[in-house]
């Protein structure tokens, strides 16, 4: 079998891109490994940017959809001390320009915008070989073997496709989130949801913090971060939740108690997520008739940026496809030429923008980041 387009991976930037071909006529399949929609949570809330992720939504014909899907009040940002001293309360007035969305419903929105078939779930990619003249044989789990003349890996941090373009491999930034969930806040766990607000909250040291999100409804969604080397969270049995939970709770003794209820009062077992990125600035020799797209191309550490730029990076290519039908080549060094530069400037801003938010001047460099005086200093 042979297609002209492959795309590795059903995530936003995948999804975008898919999309975009589709509108313009351009066959395209999207290889997932996951067995379904639902086979895993997508996460939690997305701000996307007036500057990237919705100029991406508008080449996909989506932003009447996407409006339907934001969230309101969520643009809303508090910062709390250790002792829940409110040190930043800005509410959501409705001048925003980043509004905020279920990253899951997000993802709905584009996989029913695509034909259906057009996403083959279950499929894992298990190798791929140049077949010459730039185009790649893809095999699947199942043994089956599809031909493209355009492959694109779209498929996140641990890409099965950038070991053909780049050696890098993502790196531990030395900080991890532990994840966890408290539903019907306002009712079962009213001083944490008065603590977060409508919106966000962030309560960060250097090395530290309690970070949470208002998602649909009153569920809390809470992301504790720690700077810790890898082997300290190894040693943390996340397989016994009430332990793990009791250990990490231990790093924010002293804490207020409407803090460290998101840690201590979850409704879903504590998840670790560890962080990772590749080099700052990551790029690749131009190869024939492959490229990447989002964190693939880019995996940094969050700041906001993500997703929207996946989704920017999937229109911006399907743009270079379709300004050169039948021409690959001109296509991704059109593509690659401006992702280079977009690349380098995106992840030194991610890698700024997290000294901010957890070094050493945490948490006045976060204020001044959330106000606008760092990008003035």
């Amino acid at each position: 079998m042979s297609v002209p387009v492959t795309i590795v991976g059903a995530g936003l930037g995948g999804l975008v891109l898919a999309r975009v071909l589709h509108l313009h006529g351009v066959p395209v399949t999207v290889l997932e490994a996951e067995a379904s929609p639902s086979a895993r949570s997508q996460g939690g809330m997305l701000d996307i940017h007036d500057d990237t992720g919705q100029p991406a939504l508008a080449a996909a014909g989506l932003l009447d959809g996407f409006r339907a899907l934001v969230l309101e009040g969520r643009e809303a940002t508090r910062v709390l001390a250790p002792d829940g001293t409110v040190l930043l309360d800005e509410p959501d007035d409705g001048t925003g320009t980043r509004p905020e969305v279920q990253r899951g419903e997000l993802r709905r929105l584009l996989l029913d915008a695509l034909p259906s078939g057009t996403v083959r779930w279950g499929c894992k990619v298990t190798a791929i070989r140049a077949l010459g003249g730039g185009r790649h044989e893809v095999t699947l789990a199942d043994g089956t073997r599809l031909g493209t003349d355009l492959l694109v890996g779209a498929d996140g941090a641990w890409s099965r496709v950038r070991p053909l373009l780049s050696g890098a491999v993502p790196g531990y930034v030395g900080t991890a989130f532990v994840e966890t969930y408290l539903y019907d806040a306002d009712t079962r766990h009213p001083a944490a949801a008065a603590a977060v607000g409508s919106g966000a909250l962030l309560a960060n040291v250097p090395g530290q913090g309690i970070q949470a999100h208002r998602e649909s409804g009153d569920t809390l969604h809470a992301y504790v971060a720690l700077t810790r080397p890898r082997a300290w969270f190894d040693d943390i049995d996340f397989g016994d939740p009430g332990a793990a939970t009791a250990r990490i709770a231990r790093e924010f003794d002293g804490w207020a108690p409407e803090l460290t209820a998101l840690i201590t009062d979850g409704d879903t077992a504590p998840v670790l997520r560890p962080l990772y990125a590749l080099p700052v600035g990551h790029r690749w020799d131009h190869t024939p008739g492959v490229t990447l797209v989002g964190d693939a191309a880019h995996v940094a550490v969050p700041n906001g940026e993500g997703a929207n730029l996946a989704m920017y990076d999937g229109a911006e290519l399907a743009r270079a496809i379709v300004a050169h039908p039948g021409d690959t080549g001109a296509a991704l060094a059109e593509y690659e030429r401006s992702l280079f530069p977009r690349i380098a400037e995106a992840t030194a801003e991610a890698a700024r923008d997290f000294d901010l938010c957890f070094g050493e001047h945490a948490p006045a460099g976060m204020i001044d980041l959330l106000t606008g005086a760092a990008a003035h200093r």
